[in-house]
């Protein structure tokens, strides 16, 4: 039986998201499970005279490759793939599995060369973004597996899912970009600020945002969205952190890390699990153990962990912190093939300083931000 929530998430990713056109090439990628959100994605796009095709991968097939491949394969890219990623105007990716711990027993040195390889086409991707020249959407489609990873049942999963993306409301559209025009307020106060600190539970940690632009996120790039977030100086993260929540990564977690900061590199880190996992992927490259991102979680729709960082990373109350590749559009200058995103929990004892005022605390801001005047609205 047809569901109309996966339509109306289809229809805000391709009006709201991607802004498709006629006569684009949109490429939908993602595994056959996601088949739910796939179907009306392919509809509506031909409605819309896309040039539309689906990329679908079956589940474990990636698994077989780090458990059989050689040195070379690992770290094999497809250039018909990189060519791919050049020549279309769009793309949806669709972050659906059908099993989230396919590589929790995968060796984690392989495992690294295949993500390594793999985040070259991201990288590629990415830079196209930034130049204007591709506009790209991340999204998911409710599966067993995620349902499970949060603690739910499918049908509650489905609910959380798409209230989170706000597809139930009238105008989804128009949500949307309302928020865009509150994030967009905060993110242009953000702008002036020199320095953040953060202050939580065995936390307290400094990073210079000086001359680094902030985002505003309403929905562009991912759905569900709900977050401001830049890239801080290079070398002005300083400090330690405590991230009570598990990070998810490559299909394994990292419980409890601890990360102690100095100019901006990892100088010491451990966790409660996971501790020789993460040790791993702060070896991946050079630029691994530096700070790419820092963001505040804006989406009070999302209020619990289910170990799927599109949506943990807006939770509402929290920040987030990335190891590894930072935002070149913002200022970030770290390139790495990592992008690891741990969520620090600061809704019941946080507190953040901006340039030595507080403005935060408990997960909330302080002060509505000012409206942002005409010119910095959002399109």
């Amino acid at each position: 039986m047809r569901d109309p929530r996966y339509d109306a998430l289809a229809e805000l990713v391709l009006d709201h998201s991607l802004r498709l056109q006629a006569g684009e090439v949109l490429r939908i990628e993602g595994e056959a499970v996601a088949a739910p959100l796939v179907v009306p994605l392919h509809r509506e796009a031909i409605k819309r005279g896309a040039h539309v095709y689906a990329a679908l991968d079956l589940g474990g097939l990636k698994e077989l490759l780090v458990a059989h491949g050689s040195d070379e394969q690992l770290g094999f890219v497809s250039p018909m793939e990189l060519r791919e990623m050049d020549a279309v105007d769009t793309s949806i990716t669709i972050w659906t599995e059908s099993n989230t711990h396919s590589f929790s027993r995968a060796d984690t040195d392989r495992r690294q060369r295949q993500l390594a390889a793999q985040r070259q086409v991201a990288i590629r991707r990415r830079d196209r973004i930034a130049s204007g020249e591709h506009r790209w959407c991340g999204t998911l489609s409710p599966t067993q597996a995620h349902a499970q990873d949060a603690d739910m049942s499918l049908d509650e999963y489905e609910d959380f899912v798409f209230r989170a993306c706000h597809v139930l409301d009238d105008q989804p559209v128009e949500h949307w970009k309302r928020v865009g025009e509150q994030l967009q307020a905060r993110a242009t106060e953000l702008d002036s600020v020199r320095e953040l600190r953060i202050v939580g539970e065995d936390t307290d940690l400094t990073a210079i945002v000086e001359g680094r632009s902030w985002r505003a996120a309403y929905g562009r790039q991912n759905v569900p969205d709900g977050e401001v977030y830049t890239s801080p100086v290079e070398t002005g993260v300083s400090g330690t952190i405590r991230f009570r929540f598990p990070a998810v990564f490559g299909g394994r977690e990292v419980d409890d890390a601890r990360l102690q900061f100095e100019d901006g590199r990892v100088v010491a880190a451990e966790a409660a699990g996971g501790e020789d996992y993460l040790k791993s992927l702060l070896e991946i490259d050079e630029g691994a153990s530096g700070v790419g991102e820092i963001a505040f979680g804006l989406n009070y729709e999302i209020d619990r962990f289910t170990r799927n960082i599109l949506f943990d990373e807006k939770i509402g109350g929290t920040m987030h912190l990335a190891l590894g590749m930072g935002f070149e559009t913002l200022g970030g200058q770290n390139r790495s093939a990592l992008h690891l995103d741990l969520i620090c929990d600061l809704r019941r004892e946080g507190e953040v300083y901006a340039d030595g005022e507080l403005v935060w605390r408990n997960g909330q801001f302080l002060e509505d931000p000012q409206p942002a005047r005409p010119a910095e609205r959002v399109r």
